[in-house]
């Protein structure tokens, strides 16, 4: 029933992991940011993916669920400062951009594989911290799930906020979202405005950031695809960004730890003692 296979494509070695009673997979590219670039269901992919990004190693991925770490969104310049000292960094962080290590695939009850990523030299430079991140992907039936540990490895605490970049396949910018948020933040003028007036992303280039939804959940209908997508997630994600690109079919629902810019800001940042662990998860349930 379920099965994990790999093999080489044009630049990269993909994983599949497949359930063959639901028709259902998830493909995975531990080289190009340890991202997601596919996830289906009863036969039918329901992510965007734009291949002349993904196969373009100095381009950002248009696609998939890309990784956002150690930061969500963009810092003012593109820099930050931390104790005394100026990084820079890009957009989103430096996990999409680096390989990850596969450390373990399973079979059992599920199809899952298990990948790391760690400091290193290269990524010192804009982000100045000892680290190890765990992300295991698992496929069970109709859902995907991402199990994630952050460790700090520094004799310092250690701050980030991560998110996920989900791109789904559709044509429709208008979806109707179910959330219990009352409140969004819109980016393309910075109004703050109530959800209830709808959510229309048509003719949007900024996003628009959900601010004050209590329950871990966002849910919403792919009219293309007739699927219904849920997002479940941890305690430990607040806003939920609603983005796309005009002439583009997608949508991102993207679940963040904390606001953008926050490196900057200071006032959510998730901080990691040294030693310290977090765990924490999120899931992707198409019906």
């Amino acid at each position: 029933m379920y099965d994990v296979k790999h093999y080489r494509d044009e630049n990269y070695t993909i994983y599949e992991l497949s359930d063959s009673t639901t028709s259902s997979w998830v493909k995975v590219a531990p080289e190009r940011g340890g991202m997601i670039i596919g996830f289906g269901v009863n036969g039918e992919e329901l992510l965007f993916l734009n291949k002349e990004t993904f196969y373009n190693s100095t381009a950002n991925v248009r696609g998939g669920i890309p990784i956002l770490f150690p930061i969500s969104g963009q810092l003012t310049n593109g820099e930050y400062e931390w104790n005394g000292q100026t990084y820079q960094m890009k957009n989103h962080g430096l996990a999409r951009n680096s390989p990850w290590t596969v450390i373990d695939t399973s079979t059992d009850d599920s199809a899952s594989i298990t990948l790391s990523l760690s400091s290193n030299e290269e990524t010192k430079k804009s982000y100045p911290f000892d680290f190890e991140v765990i992300f295991t992907y698992v496929l069970k039936a109709q859902s995907v799930s991402i199990h994630q540990e952050y460790s700090n490895k520094s004799a310092d605490e250690m701050p980030f906020y991560a998110g996920f970049h989900p791109y789904f396949k559709t044509t429709h910018k208008n979806l109707a979202y179910e959330t219990d948020a009352a409140t969004y933040l819109d980016y393309n003028d910075l109004v703050i405005k109530q959800v209830s007036d709808g959510l229309d992303l048509t003719g949007k280039k900024e996003s628009l950031a959900l601010l004050d939804a209590v329950k871990k959940e966002i849910a919403f209908e792919l009219p293309d695809r007739q699927k219904n997508l849920s997002i479940t997630y941890g305690k430990e994600f607040k806003p939920v960004y609603l983005w796309t690109e005009e002439g583009q079919d997608f949508v991102c629902v993207e679940p963040w730890m904390a606001n953008t810019n926050e490196l900057n800001r200071k006032e959510e940042l998730v901080m990691l003692k040294p030693g310290e662990q977090l765990k924490t998860f999120m899931t992707f349930t198409a019906k």
